[in-house]
């Protein structure tokens, strides 16, 4: 009997020591030679080196001086109301997106709602990314196409030359990966944290 029980727990003991301290620690190692921005969350950083956020999740930019991200779904708890949930964009605790298909009454009604808020603001035909949410709520990235369209407003709220902020967003502009893989993007957090280096002439 101990000539079979022994074999297994040295077995359960050799592979607890490999995979879960001697691999973790290893690849936690090398992570953090060779990418050490991402094994740390990909951080932004003010210049004082304050953290204000992560390249990978988004935030609720709602002021006319900034440029806005996309629609976020996600929930939270209502604080006055534990019990119940309350909408809480990119609430980075509880990823998930609105879970409505295409048919869904309640998320056509809130698109032609967004799209005739648009409209009444001079924008018709918004890009896709500028009336719905991404599946998992905390999408930091907008199209430039979105980020072009938003130029107007902020340029007017900051009384900046409209042309400069442009410049800004085309400087901010990610391409796609080896010129092949996904779609050009805006980080908003940074493209903001840009603005907010900009002077008005």
């Amino acid at each position: 009997m101990l000539n079979q029980i022994r074999p297994a727990i040295v077995m359960v003991v050799l592979l607890t020591i490999l995979t879960g301290i001697a691999y973790p620690f290893a690849m936690t190692g090398i992570t953090q030679g060779l990418l050490p921005g991402q094994a740390n969350g990909s951080l932004i950083k003010r210049d004082d080196g304050t953290v204000i956020g992560s390249s990978l999740i988004g935030q609720n930019f709602t002021s006319e001086t900034y440029f806005h991200g996309r629609i976020s779904a996600t929930s939270g708890a209502d604080p006055n109301d534990p019990s119940t949930s309350i909408a809480m964009p990119y609430n980075a605790a509880n990823s998930a997106g609105s879970n409505l298909g295409p048919t869904a009454r309640a998320l056509s009604d809130r698109v032609k709602g967004d799209v005739d808020a648009l409209a009444a603001q001079g924008i018709r035909n918004p890009p896709a990314d500028m009336v719905t949410s991404s599946a998992s709520g905390l999408d930091p990235d907008i199209s430039p196409a979105n980020a072009e369209l938003q130029v107007a407003r902020v340029a007017a709220a900051r009384n900046l030359p409209a042309d400069q902020v442009r410049k800004l967003v085309q400087d901010a502009t990610s391409g796609r990966l080896l010129g092949l893989i996904g779609e050009p993007r805006v980080n908003v957090l940074q493209l903001n944290m840009a603005l907010d280096g900009l002077k008005a002439p």
